[in-house]
């Protein structure tokens, strides 16, 4: 790598940091609201621990959740249920991603750009466990974080059910979430923990 390239991919991350101030709908257990980067790193956490168990490549599916949500330092996020016109999101995160990874080498800006495809497309076993684990973690994320009055948590008992039926295991923790989500809505939010937790 040379100056310029080293250069040029300062720039990309300098930018990329961005998504630490990108915020979500969520919460965290605490209150505090979420991040699209805090996001990202529970998602890369959940495919390394359940990648080989999935039975695929954990290092692609790890780097596939790494940068779904890049273009969101741009873009901002675009909570699930707000109303969406047909592949209006895809091409802003598209035009967002091409800006953010402009400085980059052509090697890893391509690399990005494949990974992003990849999971925008579901085309491949890693591109759509991505897709699925990315909704249980916004699922697990609103089970357990303290939500404001507005966050319509019964959305989540639809939400991405052809995402996370795309393997036994996902729907296996599909199961628990939804669980997690039917106690939340039916008792005081402080009094429900998450299956498997104190």
């Amino acid at each position: 790598m040379d100056d310029d390239e080293i250069g040029g991919t300062l720039a990309f991350l300098a930018l990329a940091e961005r998504l630490k101030d990108t915020l979500r709908t969520g919460r965290t257990a605490t209150g505090r609201v979420e991040s699209t980067a805090e996001h990202s790193w529970r998602l890369c956490l959940m495919a390394l621990v359940l990648g080989e168990s999935l039975g695929v490549d954990s290092g692609r599916l790890i780097r596939i959740c790494l940068v779904h949500d890049l273009a969101e330092a741009l873009t901002g996020d675009l909570p699930a249920p707000a109303p969406r016109r047909a592949g209006v999101k895809e091409a802003r995160e598209r035009e967002a991603l091409g800006t953010l990874t402009m400085t980059l080498p052509s090697a890893p800006r391509a690399a990005i750009f494949a990974l992003w495809e990849e999971y925008e497309t579901g085309s491949t076993p890693e591109g759509r466990l991505a897709r699925g684990l990315d909704k249980l973690e916004t699922i697990l994320q609103h089970a357990q974080g303290k939500n404001p009055p507005e966050l319509d948590l019964a959305y989540n008992l639809d939400y991405g059910r052809k995402d996370t039926d795309a393997h036994p295991l996902l729907a296996a923790i599909r199961a628990r979430l939804d669980a997690a989500t039917r106690a939340r809505l039916t008792a005081d939010e402080d009094a429900v923990t998450l299956p498997g937790t104190p």
